[in-house]
């Protein structure tokens, strides 16, 4: 039970570490069980992100709105390192340059530098965000910036679980095998029946971008990667914000 509770703590840590710029030193190399195991705490992290933002915004809520939207955004890249951001422009580069081809998409994925294509999906997704947010704050809605970020992480990680991982030496490729699927697929379910609890069509168009984009990674990679992992969640994030404003009192 003891080794119980101390791998789990560690898995926590471990996520913390990966998703956030937070300064967490672990004392020895995770395990790849534990690795693994961080999968688990991916949406906790997401609401400590959340948390961290939803803050920011209250503690400036008699500040101009744009400069608490500009603010909020520029934590939320700050907070992730940009980790995911990353992750939407190489795969915007890799699906334009691919050209439908699997292995010259993967390979232009894997290029540290950015293209035309990368820097215009930046660009209009840090927009669409930051709009959003404009929409939302005014009026005191700050738990879709909570929803966008818990959901949009256990988006990546069931997409993880469900879908071939393709780079042999990947980022993720050695925890695949080990991934608790059992607790994985109840967080899932927990997911979505909040979604269902908060508003269902937020979990009907959660559901069909996630499908899409699974068969699209699917038909052009025949699996996903890290970067198509980071580029769902930030796609998912937008796209919650997005539709936030469209079924809640703006």
């Amino acid at each position: 039970m003891k080794l119980f509770f101390h791998e789990q703590w560690q898995a926590f840590w471990v996520a913390v570490q990966f998703l956030t710029q937070f300064p967490v030193k672990l004392r020895t190399y995770p395990k790849v069980r534990v690795q693994a195991l961080s999968l688990l705490y991916y949406p906790l992290v997401g609401a400590f992100i959340g948390a961290v933002l939803m803050g920011i915004s209250w503690i400036m809520r008699d500040q101009s709105i744009y400069l608490q939207a500009t603010l909020v955004l520029t934590a939320w890249v700050v907070l992730t390192g940009g980790l995911h951001l990353d992750g939407l422009a190489d795969s915007a580069d890799g699906w334009m340059g691919g050209l439908g081809d699997a292995d010259r998409t993967l390979q232009i994925m894997k290029d540290p530098c950015t293209g035309a294509i990368g820097a215009l999906a930046l660009i209009l997704i840090l927009m669409l965000k930051w709009s959003a947010l404009v929409t939302l704050l005014p009026a005191g809605n700050l738990l879709p910036i909570m929803i966008a970020s818990i959901m949009a992480r256990l988006g990546a990680v069931a997409l993880l679980s469900s879908t071939p991982y393709v780079r042999v030496q990947g980022i993720a490729s050695v925890m695949i095998p080990l991934m608790p699927l059992k607790g994985i697929y109840a967080l899932v379910m927990i997911g979505a029946l909040w979604l269902v609890w908060l508003n269902v069509i937020w979990l009907l168009v959660v559901s069909i971008v996630f499908w899409m984009a699974r068969r699209a990674m699917l038909a052009r990679i025949k699996g996903t990667t890290g970067d198509t992992a980071g580029a769902l969640i930030e796609v998912l994030e937008a796209l919650l914000l997005t539709v936030a404003c469209f079924t809640l009192e703006v």
